[in-house]
């Protein structure tokens, strides 16, 4: 049995009772609602039968201590396990479909992820609980355990990919250190020297900032130096750790208890709409951030049952902000072979007694991505920006933001790939670079308290549109906006969920975009966020040049001058990256 905290114990007891009305015994597992995601499943709703979810359950109720639950336990473990593709001669060798209702081969594609995602769950049951489970079910998991381990051996993922290479190293290495398998374990041991280099090398995570996965990255962690044996392998994933807290802690702004931008990957803007974020922060600071008074911290599933510890030395930054600064930092280095920072990814972050401003140099626009993100207001009443390009009312991965930060201004410029994608950036990929749309624009999105948010009902191209809310006022100037010879358009509104302001390019009948065949598609702006009692600059320096194949912005400061330029004619991914110029003069 684990040794949980009386916070982890309040915790477990609090999964117990929200899981229990989901548990279907006909099944065998959860039933909950389909993940809202538009990639890997094709189901796009109701009731489904989750197999990650439902092993972690079934983790839960061994927790739990009484014979009962073993027993439906028991009936899950082996109910998921024989959903596993356990042929080492097809494809998806190792792994589990999303929901029991929808087979690998009707997946669109199959999430190997979840070789890793159920690893860890079966490694859980086996490891606290083997010798309490009946019959033969040790050896259908050990099984199961051993075909997911050598799935993600297969696979190999690169370590540039965050959380799935932490949490593969976990199951390799501590399935290995389980099992007795030397050649496994030999494996692992060079899986952790070589994301441990890649992680050093880079200073950050390719994965950067983020309140979902960077969450999942330290809990992997945390999972891995409680279990694992081997002392180097140890002291790798130690030193990696306390760079993840290091980097949250810096990227924290007290004044509204919110995790700052830029985002790597996120899957709701404000944070009090994630408990299971907030519970991590909480539960790992030891109560520096108190979230949650007088209750039990939900911990989540999964998350109650690992020890969770920021190191010492970076608590401080949660409890309060003791002066204003901006957070400037390299979360991908420049290629060797690259011309200079080109090629890096870097992001700024202005944490601000009011507010604070978040924006990464470089990113295409996927919906996960928060590259232009801004928080303001109190704990408990909260508002943000958050700067989208919308294909059709989604967020469109082929649309490419590049962008300067010096304190609260920030200026940036979007430009287009001709064979990237749609609604992901690799698994919907544009075909002959072409795409059919109603609608596409450039959204400023103000969500979560905005009740007080002064809107214009109008605003005309070239014009500044200023909005207030309480002690904050945010500018924005935009400086050209030219797509396909369309005539462009600007429309504010809101409703009971949000406030926009958008940059319509294009809006009406169905059209067909060959963006290979397009001379000019680019949007460029200013942005600036400050204190209503700093007052405002009556003119703003600020001008857009489309001279020959580039769009030059620059934005002249009292004592910097912010300098974006971008293609102006769609490009390949990799060629418009490269194009890509960002700097502060």
């Amino acid at each position: 049995m684990p040794n949980l905290s009386p916070i982890q114990q309040d915790a477990l007891r609090q999964v117990l009772e929200e899981y229990e009305n989901q548990y279907d015994p006909n099944e065998r597992m959860l039933s909950s609602e389909a993940y809202k995601v538009g990639y890997h499943t094709t189901v796009r709703g109701g009731a489904m039968h989750p197999t990650r979810e439902s092993l972690a359950y079934a983790v839960a109720l061994l927790d739990s201590g009484n014979a009962e639950s073993l027993e439906r336990a028991a009936g899950i473990l082996r109910r998921v396990a024989s959903l596993q593709d356990q042929d080492p001669e097809s494809k998806t060798y190792g792994i589990w479909s999303w929901y029991l209702e929808e087979p690998l081969e009707r997946m669109s594609p199959p999430d190997w992820n979840w070789a890793d995602f159920c690893g860890v769950q079966l490694l859980a049951a086996y490891r606290d609980h083997h010798d309490r489970m009946p019959g033969d079910l040790p050896d259908i998991l050990q099984q199961a355990i051993v075909h997911a381990a050598r799935s993600i051996e297969r696979r190999n993922v690169a370590p540039s990919y965050t959380n799935i290479a932490l949490m593969g190293t976990y199951v390799t290495l501590v399935a290995a250190e389980t099992f007795g398998m030397t050649d496994l374990l030999d494996y692992a041991r060079d899986r952790t020297r070589r994301v441990h280099e890649y992680i050093t090398y880079h200073g950050s995570f390719n994965e950067y900032n983020s309140p979902t996965y960077t969450a999942v990255a330290v809990t992997e962690l945390s999972r891995l130096l409680a279990d694992a044996k081997d002392e180097q392998s140890r002291t790798f994933m130690r030193e990696i750790h306390d760079l993840a807290w290091k980097h949250i802690a810096t990227h924290f702004h007290p004044p509204t208890r919110q995790w700052a931008g830029p985002h790597s990957r996120c899957y709701e803007t404000d944070l009090r709409k994630r408990p299971k974020t907030m519970a991590f922060i909480q539960a790992g600071t030891r109560n520096a951030v108190p979230y949650y008074q007088n209750e039990a911290i939900p911990l989540g599933l999964d998350g109650y049952r690992v020890p969770l510890s920021c190191p010492d030395e970076w608590i401080p930054l949660f409890a309060s902000l003791e002066s204003e600064k901006s957070v400037l930092e390299t979360f991908t280095r420049a290629d060797p072979l690259s011309d200079g920072q080109r090629n890096a990814v870097i992001g700024t972050t202005f944490l601000g007694r009011r507010f604070t401003l978040g924006s990464v140099n470089y990113a295409v626009m996927w919906d996960q991505r928060r590259n232009v993100l801004a928080y303001w207001g109190t704990p408990e009443k909260t508002g943000y920006l958050h700067v989208r390009f919308l294909h059709d009312g989604h967020d469109y991965s082929s649309a490419h933001i590049a962008a300067v930060q010096k304190d609260g201004s920030l200026l940036a410029a979007l430009a287009f790939a001709t064979e990237g994608g749609d609604t992901h950036p690799n698994l919907d990929l544009l075909q002959n670079a072409t795409i059919s749309a109603e609608d596409f624009r450039l959204r400023f999105q103000f969500g979560g308290d905005i009740e007080a948010v002064e809107l214009p009902e109008t605003w005309s191209s070239g014009d500044r549109i200023t909005l207030k809310d309480r002690d904050i006022v945010i500018s924005i100037y935009l400086l050209c906006a030219s797509f396909a010879d369309r005539r462009t358009s600007i429309e504010v509104h809101r409703d009971d969920k949000c406030a926009c302001v958008d940059i319509i390019l294009h809006s009406g009948s169905r059209e067909s975009f060959d963006f290979s065949k397009m001379n000019e598609a680019c949007v460029a702006f200013c942005l600036r966020m400050q204190d209503r009692d700093e007052g405002s600059q009556a003119q703003w320096d600020a001008f857009a040049r489309l001279e020959g194949d580039r769009c030059s912005c620059m934005w002249r400061l009292q004592s910097e001058t912010l300098q974006v330029s971008v293609p102006r004619k769609p490009l390949p991914k990799d060629t418009l990256r490269d194009s890509l110029e960002m700097q502060i003069l």
